[in-house]
């Protein structure tokens, strides 16, 4: 993992990473506990924080919520462009993490509530994640931003893998639907095709930041790896930067974990 540590090292802009052998123990990182922008990968703790909501038996999947013209957020997703109509909660969940929708992030935000998912986010034991507001589409201008760090959504997909703060089988759904990600341009790009749906993922962007973190299951063990970043000079860049970084640690779990 020197390597990684290195090659962001020589590239422009801020970088964080975060990576663990769920099995062993092992771990390694790089500015891991730096506050970062979360932009879309913020959209993780929202869910794990719905479906906490869905488990104390404050909503259920199966309710259903009205989107109309006044809840549309453009940019990601796709909810924008139908007409007022009724989703369930579930719809929501799936909408927000497989195709990132800002429109349905912001609905579950208003259904959770800030403050509530701040505290989920406080038992879940990060330190350096905060939602401090609903997502925005790229025409807002934003003066204040949501954060986390590399290592915090290490600690939440470790969570997941061990059904320590969900149950195990609402833990499991969510590590399902995330592997349905379909943004695998990132840490996944260069994995081989019939491989890349072993890994669940939430990825982030905004002007000058490109994010991914994934939970990567695999019969040579099962391991989280985090990259962050942000002050990129544009998404290209930082898009290739995350793919060359995903390269590198799938070639060190292919050569050195048995």
């Amino acid at each position: 993992m020197k390597e990684i540590k290195k090659y962001l090292e020589s590239r422009i802009g801020m970088y964080s990473f975060y990576f663990e052998d769920l099995s062993s123990g092992f771990t390694y990182g790089y500015n891991e506990n730096v506050q970062m922008v979360s932009a879309g990968c913020m959209k993780l703790p929202i869910a794990v924080s719905l479906i906490k909501d869905v488990e104390d038996g404050n909503v259920t999947f199966l309710d259903k919520v009205n989107i109309d013209v006044d809840d549309k957020v453009y940019g990601t997703g796709i909810i924008h462009e139908f007409n007022s109509r009724d989703y369930t909660i579930f719809e929501l969940l799936v909408a927000m993490l497989i195709q990132s929708d800002n429109t349905a992030a912001n609905k579950i935000i208003d259904i959770v509530g800030i403050d509530k998912i701040n505290k989920d986010i406080k038992e879940m034991g990060l330190k350096n994640t905060v939602l401090n507001r609903k997502t925005a589409d790229e025409r807002s201008k934003v003066e204040i931003e949501n954060f986390t760090s590399s290592k915090d959504l290490g600690i939440i997909w470790k969570h997941l893998y061990n059904g320590t703060f969900l149950n195990e089988k609402n833990s499991t759904m969510l590590i399902d639907i995330l592997r349905r990600q379909q943004i695998k341009n990132k840490l996944a790009l260069y994995i081989p095709d019939d491989l890349k749906y072993e890994i669940s993922s939430k990825t982030g962007d905004k002007k000058g930041v490109e994010n991914d973190t994934a939970l990567i299951q695999l019969s040579k063990g099962n391991f989280v790896f985090t990259v962050l970043s942000q002050d990129i000079p544009n998404s290209v860049y930082g898009t290739v930067t995350l793919a060359k970084c995903g390269k590198m640690a799938w070639d060190s779990i292919m050569n050195n974990w048995n």
